[in-house]
């Protein structure tokens, strides 16, 4: 399905029928260079265009919003016109602001502790609603801002719903607005993925110095299938080969990232195999608590588990930090506030 929202920058005078060519380099500037919350805000554009407007370009309105860690976690739920739920992250540092963003609408791969996994999936997002929720965080840190964080957005990572590398020519033609555009740096831009071993080759030939994130999660093809069952078509060494393809092309470490998960992937063993997997790719590994969801078996890992499989990988030489968990008060983990939202519809 098409989206009418948030168009490519040269097809923007679709929305300007009757209107002199320049309004359409107004409105660029407006979506993508210096974005705004809401049409009104347009202030160079006459005000019978911007309410025109105002109906007609998504999603300059949240459906929900959730704040934690004390402002500097924002998360929003936005609804297309056809009733598909795409969620965003906003997470603020003193000298960064990095937004998470969604590629699809729900996901196919099944991931047993992901929550955007356990509800399936909708549809791929078109192009111009992923960017919307860049330019919808850009403007947020501009006009309301963030307590003690940048008032730019800073990094944009693609560790939403769904799954990037299988809405491939999407996310290549979002990347593309953002970059060439919006005028962020490639490297300031992540691209996450849980295997999708022909998305990550082609990754590898596009122009940008992209960073890549591998959602490995276990070191071994049989704890792997079990989690990601992705892995039965894509076994760990295809993909080690993939992310090893990908940073001889790029020269960017890639970043293995690995969600603790208790008596799961915390034992020694799984640490001492993924130090081996890192060491070989030269990749730098992401340990993070897992963000519990209502239908998943699977509960975090202690800190002191993951303090001791982070000393492990240290003492194999691996590079490894352990990641804050953030919002797990506002249903940060992805897919959660989609389900809050559609239980407070059927509940009123």
């Amino acid at each position: 399905m098409a989206s009418p929202y948030l168009p490519s920058p040269e097809d923007l005078g679709t929305l300007l029928t009757d209107e002199p060519a320049y309004r359409s380099d107004q409105l660029r500037e407006w979506l993508y260079e210096h974005p705004v919350l809401h049409a009104a805000d347009m202030t160079n554009l006459p005000t019978t265009l911007r309410e025109s407007l105002s109906g007609s370009l998504w999603p300059f309105d949240a459906e929900a919003e959730q704040s934690s860690d004390r402002g500097t976690t924002r998360k929003w739920l936005f609804r297309a016109p056809d009733g598909a739920a795409i969620e965003a992250v906003l997470m603020g540092y003193p000298r960064r602001a990095t937004l998470c963003i969604s590629s699809q609408a729900g996901c196919a791969l099944a991931c047993t502790f992901c929550a955007t996994g356990q509800f399936g999936f909708e549809r791929h997002l078109e192009a111009g609603e992923i960017v919307a929720q860049v330019a919808y965080a850009k403007a947020f840190l501009h006009q309301i801002g963030m307590p003690g964080v940048p008032d730019r957005l800073t990094n944009v990572v693609f560790m939403g719903m769904g799954e990037p590398l299988a809405n491939y020519s999407r996310v290549r033609e979002a990347i593309r607005r953002m970059v060439d555009v919006m005028g962020m740096s490639a490297r300031s831009l992540t691209v996450s993925t849980v295997g999708i071993v022909p998305g990550i080759l082609r990754l590898a030939e596009e122009p940008w110095q992209l960073n890549l994130a591998i959602s490995l999660h276990a070191a071994d093809d049989e704890l792997r299938s079990s989690l990601v069952p992705i892995n039965k078509r894509y076994p760990i060494a295809e993909l080690e080969s993939a992310a090893r393809r990908y940073f001889e092309a790029k020269g960017r470490r890639v970043s293995i990232e690995w969600t603790m998960m208790d008596g799961v992937n915390d034992i020694d063993e799984q640490a001492r195999k993924l130090a081996a997997i890192a060491n070989r790719l030269e990749a730098h590994v992401n340990l993070i608590a897992l963000n519990p969801t209502p239908l998943s078996e699977e509960r975090p890992s202690s800190r002191l588990h993951i303090e001791e499989f982070a000393r492990i990988l240290a003492s194999h030489g691996v590079t490894v930090t352990v990641r804050d968990t953030r919002g797990q008060d506002i249903d940060a983990a992805c897919g959660q506030l989609r389900v809050m939202a559609g239980n407070r519809k059927a509940a009123g």
